[in-house]
């Protein structure tokens, strides 16, 4: 009897795997039918830029990193401009010559790296800017510490400025050796004054992996801060899957498995489609981050890190301020760091329909009731009001410090964005307010109501703030904090 019952529960189990598997296979074939109906692939997407940058590149000063960019845009011209076909073709058509998205129709192209010098700089500062953007995201803050006399360098990260197909096959790898190689030549520019590294999403990444290294090996050049917007510290655990995506493409011989997003190439400095790749090298390189902090508590080494300031609004739907907290700032010994939150506009009057809740926030501090960092929010001065104040709580304090920062939320805007932090509200690019020649394409309040389907740019992206109405608060929180307040 009792064999036959174990031969019963042997079929009985068989059955259930062989049906787990019919329904693993079935989502599968499901999901590659529907990734792949997507729009066909253009050159963009498929063109392989030889002169791009990678850890292996027989480069090592940032001279040499300039002249292999300069071929590379060469080779970008004669492989994607001089190559789009007459259906890619139009008035935002970033690969388009003359149309309003071409980069070129500025009076400088800001997808390449580039310098803002000095003679007797104050100071030296790294602008590291985000996946799939391009060093037009850190312009207007590069500006204005140039203005306070830092010697400034933003760096265009490999995989970026030219097509999205870069990021494709970038490894964080190759652009942390880049920032080795940018660091370098920053330290050498500073004539011995503070060097100072400004980081946004994934480039807040890259600053805090080159921090962490730092204080682990005096031999490299040191920093003395770093300020991160919106910085990438840990990311959703669904993308330790997206290699398997990419892979399952490869396997198949279906280029558009390679691809989360396939839009139009309409922004002239930030890519519409991402790779998948993209995705695995933010779950990479953070993964590197985690366990370098570990190394360095049970070395006793993670003293030596540089002050940290950084930013973030609570309801970031790229990088949650969660994780942040958890992944980071929790983990800080005292080192002069702090965390500037936004919170929502609690005069939005969105409650009724808000999804977010602040639990996940408020375990994420509770974990660490010492905590080492100054911890801020901008938030309003009441519950009546749009205007904003600043309040700070300092390590080991029980009452906050408030200060009135003299601007308030825009009426229609209930939140910040991951996207909106370094952009000011007159950016001709992303701002709120348009340029005045129409011949530039403006990218910042494009809210249109209408028929869906009918439009080029997607709904979702229009409807996402890409401008920071608190912006000069944070341009001149980040001047305080590089100690460049008065000249």
């Amino acid at each position: 009897m009792t064999s036959r019952i174990h031969k019963i529960l042997h079929q009985l189990l068989l059955v259930g795997v062989y049906g787990a598997l019919g329904v693993l296979v079935t989502l599968v074939t499901v999901f590659v039918i529907i990734m792949n109906d997507r729009p066909d692939l253009s050159v963009w997407h498929t063109v392989d830029l030889d002169e791009e940058f990678t850890a292996d590149s027989e480069v090592s000063t940032f001279a040499q990193y300039l002249e292999l960019e300069d071929r590379l845009f060469k080779e970008l011209d004669e492989k994607v401009y001089a190559r789009i076909s007459d259906s890619d073709k139009g008035q935002i058509s970033r690969y388009d010559r003359g149309s309003l998205s071409d980069p070129d129709q500025w009076p400088q192209n800001w997808n390449h790296s580039f310098e803002l010098p000095v003679d007797e700089p104050r100071a030296a500062v790294l602008l590291l800017h985000g996946m799939s953007d391009s060093p037009y995201s850190l312009r207007s803050m590069g500006e204005a510490l140039h203005d306070k006399g830092a010697y400034v360098v933003g760096l265009r990260i490999p995989g970026h400025g030219t097509a999205p197909s870069g990021l494709v096959r970038v490894t964080w790898q190759d652009m942390a050796a880049a920032v080795r190689i940018a660091v370098t030549h920053v330290a050498e520019q500073a004539n011995g004054q503070p060097v100072h590294i400004v980081g946004y999403s994934n480039g807040g990444a890259l600053a805090v992996n080159y921090a962490l290294n730092a204080a682990d090996d005096a031999s490299m050049p040191q920093v003395s801060s770093l300020a991160l917007l919106s910085p990438e510290i840990g990311v959703s655990k669904v993308a330790a899957l997206a290699v398997w995506q990419a892979r399952l493409g490869v396997f198949l011989g279906l280029d558009k498995l390679a691809w989360n997003g396939l839009l139009p190439e309409y922004d002239p400095y930030k890519y519409g489609s991402f790779a998948v790749n993209a995705g695995d090298v933010a779950h990479r390189l953070t993964n590197v981050i985690q366990q370098k902090i570990i190394q360095l508590e049970n070395n006793g080494k993670l003293g030596n890190l540089a002050p940290i300031l950084a930013f973030s609004s609570i309801v970031d739907a790229t990088v949650t301020a969660p994780v942040l907290i958890e992944g980071l700032f929790n983990r800080l010994p005292k080192g002069g760091h702090e965390l500037v939150l936004f919170n929502i506009n609690t005069m939005a009057n969105i409650e009724p329909i808000l999804k977010w809740s602040p639990n996940k926030m408020f375990g994420a501090l509770q974990q660490n009731p010492q905590r080492f960092y100054t911890l801020s929010l901008v938030t309003n001065k009441n519950s009546s009001s749009q205007e904003v104040m600043l309040a700070s709580i300092s390590p080991g304090a029980d009452d906050s410090v408030d200060t009135d920062l003299g601007l308030s939320w825009p009426a229609d805007l209930y939140s910040l964005t991951h996207v909106a932090l370094p952009f000011p509200p007159d950016d001709p690019l992303y701002g709120g307010t348009p340029p005045a020649t129409k011949k530039m394409l403006h990218l910042g309040d494009i809210a249109l109501r209408g028929e869906r389907g009918v439009l080029l740019i997607p709904a979702s992206e229009m409807l996402r703030l890409r401008w920071n109405p608190f912006y000069s608060f944070l341009e001149g929180k980040v001047i305080g904090f590089f100690e460049l307040g008065s000249q």
